[in-house]
């Protein structure tokens, strides 16, 4: 199929990448967008993998402030040079990832940064459902796993779906990024502050 430069131009809006990669994505996808998005994607994993040894001494810190002025969110989004850093789509995903954390509230980074005795807590309390619903030892550990694997979409920042589109990861959002830049980018620390749950806790402790 001939891949036409409009083609690789509705590609490339859609995913940032340059013409002459978009270009060699449709022509090994035969001319389908939706596949050429996931060679991207998949050759996108590839450098990030590559990079991900590579020092983040610079960044910046994403902030996000809900319309009602009670819920704000910041978060630490690293690189390796300050000119990255200053780049229009790395300034973006650091908005983005603070409106992520803002809108779902993640427990940690990754699954390796949840707290064990959390975590095991929760693999207990699913194991007594499924048992409590008549499953066998073995089977109850397979629902187990499915189970943890769900609770890591819900409180780890990079499993979470992406709020603004759930057919990507915030960690696919992130090596998209890595991708397109061209450096190593890590997610920090995150910090939420909702004033309505405060007011709300301390009611509660009275």
């Amino acid at each position: 199929m001939a891949i036409t430069a409009q083609m690789v131009k509705a590609l490339r809006e859609k995913t940032g990448v340059g013409m002459m990669d978009c270009k060699k994505a449709l022509a090994e996808s035969a001319g389908d967008e939706e596949k050429a998005i996931k060679y991207l994607r998949e050759k996108g994993l590839a450098k990030a993998a590559k990079k991900a040894g590579r020092a983040t001494s610079e960044g910046l810190v994403g902030t996000y402030t809900h319309s009602n002025g009670k819920l704000v969110a910041m978060v630490e989004l690293k690189c390796e040079t300050d000119f990255v850093a200053k780049a229009e789509q790395f300034i973006q995903l650091s908005k983005d990832l603070a409106m992520q954390v803002a809108a779902t509230n993640p427990v940690c980074v990754k699954p390796e940064d949840l707290p064990q005795d959390l975590l095991e807590k929760e693999k207990e309390i699913y194991k007594q459902q499924a048992i409590a619903e008549g499953k066998p030892e073995n089977i109850a550990e397979k629902i187990v796993e499915g189970r943890v694997n769900k609770y890591y979409k819900e409180v780890c920042l990079l499993e979470q779906p992406f709020i603004k589109d759930d057919k990507k990861t915030i960690k696919d959002l992130l090596n998209d990024t890595i991708a397109v830049l061209g450096e190593n980018m890590q997610i920090g620390r995150f910090a939420r502050i909702n004033l309505a749950e405060a007011a709300a806790d301390e009611s509660e402790a009275e």
